[in-house]
Order: structure tokens, then sequence, then C-alpha cells
């Protein structure tokens, strides 16, 4: 395939139901930033500890072969989600983690599902998600299990935790950015907490308004077509994420947030939503 300038969407394809609806889910990405999209099956053995290793040893020109028939199915269901989109595959000898990690620094965005077959030769997507969380260099967008018939989430709003922390402001430019592509408005979310504070609830209030303000501030004016929702509680920032993510199609939080700020400790809460979210999470995360 020829070269593209573009930085592309890179997913990790396992051939399970969930890697493919990160496929799917990808390749709608794909085509609303107009970007190629990269699959990746990787053949090498995840471990959950220790190095991974190659499976160089073993039959490696069957699992290729398998490989890239796989690969080659999920081109055609990335076709058939989003049309004609410049498609690259590759099918590599080490683990999922290893991989993708590598593949991150040149990617718009990683995207996994949540767990795949978790077999030799195939993507441990639950161990590989929480790493890449942990240490991919770019954006990574978890795909959850569908529990129910797929529904079009497409006209709902991106939900957005705002803590001021760095990796908050990255999730804030990201979520805008997707939701002005998809014509859709945005819910931004603060929450604080009155533990370990000596100030009254009323000033805690007006304190998270204000760093909400500071945190958007300047968007608006970027993209004037996303209508904003402003959600300043207080509450537990996980629980409240996933509450106002029922009615949403995507959110997008920092891989770690400010870990002081009345309770928005994206870290934690970047976990929490990890393991609990029933529609694409996107984590910010910093290519330094």
């Amino acid at each position: 395939m020829a070269v593209h300038s573009e930085a592309p969407i890179v997913v990790g394809v396992d051939g399970s139901p969930t890697s493919l609806d990160a496929v799917r889910w990808a390749a709608r990405r794909a085509a609303l930033h107009r970007c190629p999209l990269r699959l990746v099956h990787a053949i090498g053995a995840p471990v959950t500890f220790g190095p991974e290793i190659s499976v160089v040893g073993l039959d490696n020109q069957a699992l290729r072969a398998d490989g890239e028939a796989l690969l080659t199915s999920a081109a055609e269901t990335a076709r058939e989600t989003a049309g004609e989109l410049a498609i690259e595959t590759t099918v590599a000898d080490l683990g999922a983690t290893t991989v993708l990690i590598d593949l991150s620094p040149d990617a718009r965005m990683i995207v996994v599902g949540t767990r795949g077959l978790g077999t030799l030769g195939r993507l441990l997507l639950g161990s590989v998600s929480t790493s890449l969380a942990r240490h991919a260099r770019c954006p990574v967008a978890v795909i959850p299990d569908a529990e129910e018939p797929v529904r079009d989430l497409s006209q709902r709003p991106v939900v957005v935790g705002v803590d001021g922390s760095p990796r908050s402001q990255e999730a804030v430019d990201i979520a805008f950015e997707e939701a002005a592509r998809g014509s859709v408005g945005l819910i931004a979310v603060t929450t604080w907490s009155e533990f370990f504070r000596y100030t009254s609830r009323e000033e805690m209030q007006e304190q998270a308004r204000a760093m909400q303000a500071e945190s958007l501030a300047g968007r608006s004016e970027r993209y004037p077509d996303v209508p904003v929702t402003h959600i300043v509680a207080e509450d537990r920032p996980a629980r409240r994420l996933l509450a106002e993510s029922e009615n949403a199609q995507l959110m997008v939080v920092g891989s770690h947030g400010r870990g002081g700020f009345a309770g928005m400790t994206l870290g934690s809460v970047g976990q929490a939503v990890l393991h609990s979210t029933r529609i694409p999470l996107v984590l910010a995360r910093s290519r330094d």
C-alpha cells in the first residue's frame, strides 16, 4: 500500500466480536478524520508478567497466514462500515502490548476492545487495554463489549471529564474535535468533594465552575457549532461521568489528573470508567 502522510488510527485485531467492534468504530473515525486505518494482528504470546515473547520458534508461518487472513476480513468489515478507506495491515511477531505501544508515537489514536480471545497468537485485550492506558504515547480508545444489540449512537453528545490538569486539557481538545467532526454536542463534567477542604460548599462550587470555564476557554470560538452543556457538581467523578455517559456516544478523560482538585483525580477515574463504561472511552495520553 502507498505510504499516507496522515497519522493513522491503529486498531488491535484478534477476530473476537469486541475487536471487530473496535474495527467498525475506528473505521467510522478514520472516515470522519479523513485519515488512514492501520489494522494490526500480533502473533506473539501475550503475558501478564515479564517481557512478551515472540513465536518465531513455533509454527510462525501458519500463525502469520492465519493473521493475514484475519486482517483481510477485518479490512472488509472496515470498508463495509465506512466506505473506501486507506487501509494498511500488519502481522507482528511480538505480543500485542509491545507492538501497539511501539506504534503509538506515530499514531493518531490506538483502538482496542476491552478484551479479546486471550489465547496464543491472539490479543489479550483486557490486559492490553490496561497497559496502553498507562504507557501509550497517543490517545487510546477502548471499545466495550456490546451487551445488547448495537445502537446508533452517532447523534448523541460527547462527554468529557474536566479537572484543569494538563491531561484533562488534552481530553478537552479531543472531545471538542470529536464532537465537531460528528456534528454533536459536548457535555463537560467537573465534580468536587468537601473531604479535606476547609471552604464552604458554595465557594467550592464556584471554584470548580471557574476552573471549568478556564479549562474550556477558547474552544467555543474554535468550535462555534458545538453546543456545550456544563455539569459542575458535588459528586464522585467516575459515578457522574458514567451517569452522563448513559445518553452519550463517547466519553473522554485524561489518563491521570491533578490528583487533588476537589476529588477529580482522573488517574483513578480513568481506571474506574475503563472497567465500567458501556460506550467507547478515549483516554488522553501525552506523546512526551
